[in-house]
């Protein structure tokens, strides 16, 4: 094993070349074209013996990388954003098909208005799909997390397509020391592709291709790939254990930072958990009793783990990278209903939204957040609103823009 400094996207070609995929599908988007452009330099030199082929979009993209996986080649891909939106159909066939392929997904603001830096509303949007969710924060747990996203998918017991989720430019273009195994060391982990064909399987069908189904079949094979996601959760700790004895590395469904004693909580995700970290040491520097909690698995929802996690604690903040228009915090809801049935009193949960478009945190607001949790003032039906994480000094600016675009517009007096 080596430690060399990469990327995120770098990490996640790399991820792909460890995994010797057979097949890689291609078209590029920002921040994501990295990933793509490695793997081909790599198949054109015959540094790998996978296929890289440009599609004409990203649907097509999608459709071809469905295709060769149902004849039982393994399968990388990667997009971003708009990308992943254009492609969007093609998921839920996918997943429906129960195709165990592995889909990268750099993080990138969606349109309208446009930004080019990250927030998490375009992998979000596909937590219905049917598609595995794994999120990572550095370039180490992108690399990791692809090896990790290949044993589950190819689980007899799950066969579902997976994603791995990182944040564009802050961390697909950040270089980082990332330990690199050595081809062996990985195929210990995982072994060659050895693919079930669940369209032809001789056992009880998992898939159908079947253009129409009545509503009982459509039923069951609905249920069947939630049944499937669930067996994630009984699995993941022993793919964790095996995972760590080959490279001494362990990835838990929930990191736990400073947790041990922790009254407080905050909870996050991907790359900007970095930022939350530091902060989280210099509140408990001033002797206060807090921690944070960042998401790793989140499809299928880990219930019963942050259940565990947050059992206990007097307060916990939500910290969501996305928004759900009309809701509120998509983390944040999910959060709260596997609070719910907890038997002792849960603790405060409030939502924070923050991070969007790629907006960086202030060290101010984590004190704000730990202030509202420790003296929770909302009444039980404000609880759920969610608390905009933006300065005063950014209203101001905003005020300045419109005042300046106004007095520059042409005048309309006819």
């Amino acid at each position: 094993m080596t430690r060399t400094m990469l990327t995120g996207n770098a990490a996640a070609a790399w991820g792909a070349r460890l995994a010797e995929v057979d097949y890689v599908p291609a078209f590029p988007i920002t921040p994501q074209t990295e990933i793509l452009e490695t793997l081909a330099g790599w198949s054109q030199l015959g540094a790998i013996p996978a296929r890289v082929v440009m599609m004409d979009s990203e649907h097509s993209m999608l459709a071809a990388a469905a295709t060769a996986a149902a004849t039982g080649v393994r399968v990388f891909t990667a997009t971003s954003s708009q990308g992943f939106l254009y492609g969007f159909e093609m998921l839920y066939a996918i997943a429906g098909l129960r195709l165990p392929l592995v889909l990268v997904n750099v993080s990138r603001a969606l349109a309208h208005p446009i930004t080019l830096e990250p927030d998490h509303n375009d992998v979000l949007s596909a937590r219905d799909t049917g598609f595995l969710q794994f999120h990572a924060e550095t370039s180490q747990e992108v690399l990791d997390s692809i090896l990790m996203a290949y044993r589950f998918a190819e689980n007899a017991k799950i066969l579902l397509p997976a994603i791995v989720n990182l944040d564009g430019f802050y961390l697909s273009f950040t270089r980082e020391a990332v330990e690199m195994p050595t081809p062996e060391e990985t195929r210990i982990f995982l072994p060659a592709f050895n693919p079930t064909y669940p369209l032809l399987s001789n056992r009880e069908p998992v898939a159908m291709g079947a253009a129409v189904l009545d509503p009982s079949l459509y039923s069951y094979f609905k249920h069947q790939m939630h049944n499937a996601a669930e067996n994630v959760l009984a699995i993941y700790p022993k793919i964790a254990d095996e995972f760590a004895v080959t490279f001494g590395r362990c990835h838990g469904i929930i990191e736990e930072f400073m947790l041990d004693d922790a009254d407080y909580v905050i909870v996050m995700t991907n790359s900007f958990a970095s930022m939350g970290k530091a902060q989280i040491k210099r509140l408990r520097q001033k002797g206060k009793k807090i921690g944070l909690a960042r998401l790793r698995l989140i499809r299928p929802f880990p219930h019963e783990e942050l259940q565990r996690v947050l059992r206990g604690r007097k307060g916990v903040a939500v910290v969501d990278q996305n928004i759900s228009v009309g809701k509120g915090g998509i983390l944040f809801s999910e959060i709260a209903s596997a609070l719910y049935p907890l038997a002792e009193r849960p603790p405060v949960l409030l939502s924070f939204i923050g991070g969007l478009g790629g907006r960086r945190f202030r060290p101010g607001e984590f004190d704000g957040m730990l202030a509202k949790i420790e003296n929770p003032t909302e009444s039980a039906a404000e609880t759920a609103r969610p608390h905009l994480l933006f300065t005063g000094e950014e209203c101001r600016q905003v005020g300045r823009f419109f005042t300046i675009a106004c007095e520059d517009r042409p005048s309309r007096e006819t």
